[in-house]
């Protein structure tokens, strides 16, 4: 069978899978109390009351009273109780969900790291699998919780999100539906005990439910969800003109600081523009595993996995030109875009230092490949 043949069939295999797959709908917010679960259960009981089969996989109410009174009269899943360290804990139960087979199943919690022992390790992995099953399902994650945006998070916040969910798992949603309140609006909601018990709002308002915060987290929610919706566009309505398709090339290097960076951003620009991407990473003869210590072998190694999760093809080519294998990598792959660290990273100097860095400029002006620098 010719390579031809065999991308005909994987094309229409892969369409079948997609007509079998369940509709995935994910509400997004930028913090805790916006009311995604609550819109869920409003969703659920309309749902309900139009004779659609629909179940509670997982909800968390936090023992907020309005979300507790709006669960009562929907059918929920029991969850799965197991021992973990000597405590009896919850989870939702994913095997009694895909032999239920309900038309369409509420998961709250998206980025939700699954008990050790479970089949999965992350609940959106769970989401995929009852997706995989012909089930629909309706879920909620916080802005925060896209791993692309972790670090921009972190600086905005003050605080570690350890809990995070790939880049590509929204885009896999057939809808995604931004819940907004004002700064003001959430901060009253704070202060009224509707988002956490009295006690603890006193450090909620000096932490993370600081207006200038709030306002920060809106804005990447609302602009995730427009690039969702241009997403969305892009696929379904027809162009009559066919534009370049943008492929990105991610280089790195064993500087692990720069090389996640470089990642998560060459992530969020493939994102945005919905393309294919590589990560490059040039191993020299210095860099041999005989020769490489044991921290930035395994920090290599996880750059690669984190990659991978945000949905890049990691290439690995050993070379002691790193500027010729970058321009043949691009030649190869069809890239558009370059992507490197800024000139203080130990990356761009090896790079600045090697004389075929200048023919490579060269090169690329002469040809629609561009080159971004990243801070």
């Amino acid at each position: 069978m010719d390579d031809n043949n065999k991308e005909s069939v994987q094309h229409f295999l892969d369409l079948i899978k997609k007509s079998r797959r369940g509709k995935f709908k994910i509400y997004i917010g930028m913090s805790a109390g916006v009311g995604k679960t609550y819109r869920m259960l409003l969703e659920a009981k309309t749902l309900l009351r139009s004779g659609i089969d629909v179940k509670i996989g997982y909800i968390e109410t936090h023992k907020r009273k309005e979300t507790e009174e709006l669960l009562e009269g929907l059918p929920v899943i029991p969850r799965r109780k197991l021992f973990y360290k000597g405590k009896e804990l919850e989870e939702m139960d994913l095997n009694a969900i895909i032999n239920l087979r309900p038309e369409v199943v509420v998961v709250d919690e998206l980025a939700h790291s699954n008990i050790e022992g479970s089949k999965n390790e992350k609940r959106w992995q769970d989401v995929i699998d009852i997706l995989n099953a012909g089930i629909n399902v309706i879920s909620a994650v916080n802005i925060q919780h896209l791993e692309s945006l972790n670090e921009e998070v972190q600086k905005i916040t003050g605080a570690t999100i350890a809990e995070r969910i790939p880049d590509k798992v929204l885009q896999m949603a057939d809808e995604v539906v931004n819940i907004d309140l004002t700064a003001d609006e959430l901060i009253e909601r704070l202060r009224e005990g509707k988002i956490y018990d009295q006690q603890k709002v006193a450090t909620a308002l000096n932490n993370f439910f600081q207006a200038e915060r709030i306002l920060q987290l809106r804005e990447l929610a609302l602009k995730e969800v427009a690039h969702q919706l241009e997403r969305k566009i892009d696929i379904e309505i027809p162009k009559t003109i066919k534009l370049r398709p943008e492929i990105f090339l991610a280089c790195i290097s064993t500087n692990d600081e720069a090389a996640k960076v470089i990642i998560r951003k060459t992530a969020r620009l493939a994102s945005y523009y919905r393309s294919k991407w590589y990560v490059l990473y040039v191993q020299r003869s210095a860099e041999s595993a005989d020769k490489i210590n044991l921290a930035s072998q395994r920090h290599l190694i996880n750059n690669f996995k984190n990659a991978t999760q945000l949905g890049a093809e990691v290439l690995k080519v050993k070379s002691n030109n790193v500027a010729k294998t970058i321009w043949e990598t691009a030649e190869k792959y069809d890239i558009t875009t370059i992507c490197i660290g800024k000139p203080h990273f130990k990356f761009y100097q090896l790079v600045m230092k090697t004389a075929v860095f200048t023919q490579l400029l060269n090169k690329m002006s002469k040809t629609d490949i561009d080159l971004v620098i990243l801070s």
